[in-house]
């Protein structure tokens, strides 16, 4: 059966992956527009009607919750029962909170192939539910309080300063596979122009996040920014020393490797 949605994310690239990925395990699935903020999103979805909207959790401006809220307000009949909300997001202690209500779904950044067949699925059971249960609250079997509530929940979580603010969580590949690596578990992170290595005591893997995009989203006071490219667990920091040409180099607890610190942070070890 085909379905319509519209998909809203700030980020360019990330549309037309999560537009790829969905050509190849939803064939049927048609895109009728991409949205690049909350605002947008909302406008579209009142314009298009679509049944299913993939909202990233964080966009400027209007947050995909906030923009969540006043979809799931919109005006309903019997052409448009309203649609199916599915969160964009990196951040997998929100979108666990919210699948394990089940009150929306969720994709999880980057869109992988075998992991959203899995949301897919869910969501189109999801859908499949709704139509037979008749026109409903445009949440699948949710009550509007039931996805006010969660809504409420996950504004308070990503807003700016909020307790649960930081990521807890990296989604990494390792070789053939993803893993969720707690990011206290991490030693250091170090990126080139493609991708960033992920490294802990017993793995090193790889993710397509830059340096700056994890110094908004991790915790600063555990994690220390030494280089352009490189953040080093607080926790993890044996020791400093300088080489022969005066560079600092800063020694990894449980890792052989010595990270540069570039002159630009160099204060950062004072007395050296």
């Amino acid at each position: 059966m085909s379905r319509r949605a519209l998909i809203a994310d700030d980020e360019r690239l990330m549309r037309e992956q999560l537009r790829a990925r969905l050509a190849e395990v939803w064939p049927e699935l048609q895109i009728v527009g991409e949205a690049r903020n909350g605002v947008e999103a909302v406008e579209m979805t009142a314009q298009l009607h679509p049944e299913l909207v993939f909202l990233d959790i964080r966009m400027p401006g209007m947050t995909g919750v906030d923009a969540a809220r006043q979809i799931a307000q919109l005006p309903t009949d019997e052409a448009w029962p309203g649609c199916e909300i599915v969160f964009i997001t990196a951040y997998d202690q929100y979108a666990v909170e919210a699948f394990e209500q089940g009150v929306v779904d969720y994709v999880l950044k980057p869109a992988e192939r075998e992991r959203l067949q899995v949301t897919v699925e869910r969501i189109q059971k999801r859908l499949a539910q709704r139509e037979a249960a008749g026109a409903g609250a445009g949440a699948g079997e949710a009550s509007p309080a039931a996805l006010e509530a969660l809504l409420g929940r996950l504004a308070a979580q990503i807003s700016p300063g909020g307790a649960n603010n930081h990521l807890k969580w990296i989604q990494a590949t390792v070789g053939q596979t993803i893993q969720m690596i707690p990011v206290e578990d991490v030693l250091f992170f170090i990126s080139d122009e493609k991708y960033t290595r992920v490294q802990t005591a017993q793995i090193e893997a790889l993710i397509r996040k830059p340096i700056k995009e994890l110094i908004e989203e991790l915790d600063m006071n555990l994690f220390w920014q030494i280089h352009r490219s490189t953040l080093v667990n607080t926790k993890a920091i044996a020791g400093v020393t300088r080489d022969l040409r005066g560079r600092q180099l800063v020694s990894v607890k449980g890792h052989p490797e010595k990270l540069e610190v570039s002159r630009s942070f160099s204060g950062l070890f004072k007395g050296m």
